[in-house]
């Protein structure tokens, strides 16, 4: 959400050198929110947020991983999305309006989920799809 190092559950850190505030959407061609815990903060970020609903009302593709969705529901763009996700989180989703499928990755249109880690075969293999049609 902002500019410093960021270590994940497993000690990895990585260096985020861009705020939310500073993004540029046009700027880029996909969007991909991680899981885990991230998606909790994420999705009270107002400038995260923007970024999303500038993605879907542009078109461009965006993907979503485990709790991901979270942030699909706090920008209101998931309503009438087919999608999947981390299944602690399946009623939310559904309650957002979201037409659930347990399956390891679901595509509808230029959004692309997938419900854990243990999907991120099929999850890499349809955000490389989509994004062939840019």
């Amino acid at each position: 959400m902002k500019k410093e190092t960021i270590t994940g559950k497993h000690g990895y850190q990585i260096d985020a050198d861009i705020a939310f505030k500073d993004v540029i959407p046009a700027n880029y061609d996909i969007l991909v929110i991680s899981g885990g815990r991230g998606p909790e903060k994420m999705r009270l970020n107002k400038d995260a947020l923007e970024i999303v609903k500038y993605f879907f009302k542009e078109n461009k593709p965006v993907a979503a991983i485990c709790h991901g969705p979270q942030v699909l529901i706090s920008a209101g763009v998931i309503k009438g999305r087919k999608a999947t996700c981390w299944p602690g989180i399946r009623d939310d989703i559904i309650a957002a309006g979201a037409l659930y499928e347990d399956k390891e990755v679901v595509i509808d249109g230029n959004l692309v989920s997938s419900r854990s880690p243990s999907d991120l075969y099929a999850f890499g293999r349809e955000m490389i799809s989509i994004t062939k049609h840019l």
